[in-house]
């Protein structure tokens, strides 16, 4: 069925799948209706929004950038104290038990975490990781004050937060994670990812300290 809205209005073509069986009519596609790839209907959330991509990329850029070359320190790269190196400074923070078991974890998760937000590849988890490790600096660092140049845990608790924006807010559509469930709808796994890293955090405070 066609109803003709005049001599200057588009043309809209009513279909028997455009009814919904609630006396009500899905919206009718038109002209201006965004369409996927195949030629259906694009869903409204996954629009290409050039500005909003970019920046998420900025952003899991310099998050992944700067976890990363710490973690590569913490094994000896980039001048880095090495893994004896950094399980004495975890001493010094107030950790005691299994330092170097907790530098390599460390050491790791900040790699591995920081590779994945950088290629947006699984950035819940990659994000939950840096989160993760984040948490239990700010808490070590908690009675040295706020500002870093007291040896305080502001510059952490950046990084931090940087990392728990993009786990609610996805990886963007320039990311490996570009068709996948957790980028399209990432409120549910950024829930599941957050509890993840605030119960590994909570272990390590529990059997490091």
């Amino acid at each position: 069925m066609s109803v003709h809205q005049g001599d200057d209005q588009p043309t809209t073509t009513l279909r028997t799948s455009d009814f919904d069986g609630s006396g009500f009519t899905a919206a009718p596609a038109t002209a201006s209706t965004p369409t996927d790839d195949t030629g259906g209907r694009a869903a409204t959330g996954d629009r290409w929004h050039g500005g909003l991509d970019f920046g998420l990329l900025v952003l899991r850029i310099a998050v992944a950038g700067i976890v990363i070359a710490h973690g590569l320190q913490k094994f000896g790269l980039l001048g880095g104290p090495g893994i004896g190196g950094f399980a004495e400074a975890l001493t010094a923070m107030g950790f005691t038990s299994q330092t170097t078991l907790l530098s390599w974890i460390t050491a790791s998760s900040e790699v591995v975490g920081g590779v994945l937000l950088l290629v947006g590849l699984f950035t819940p988890l990659g994000a939950a990781a840096v989160i993760g490790v984040m948490v239990n600096v700010v808490y070590a660092k908690a009675g040295q004050g706020f500002f870093a140049g007291d040896g305080g845990f502001e510059f952490d608790l950046l990084v931090a937060l940087a990392a728990f924006a993009l786990l609610f807010t996805g990886a963007g559509r320039l990311a490996l994670d570009r068709n996948t469930p957790w980028r399209r709808r990432p409120l549910p796994f950024a829930l599941v990812a957050l509890v993840l890293a605030a119960a590994a955090s909570v272990t390590v405070i529990v059997l490091f300290r």
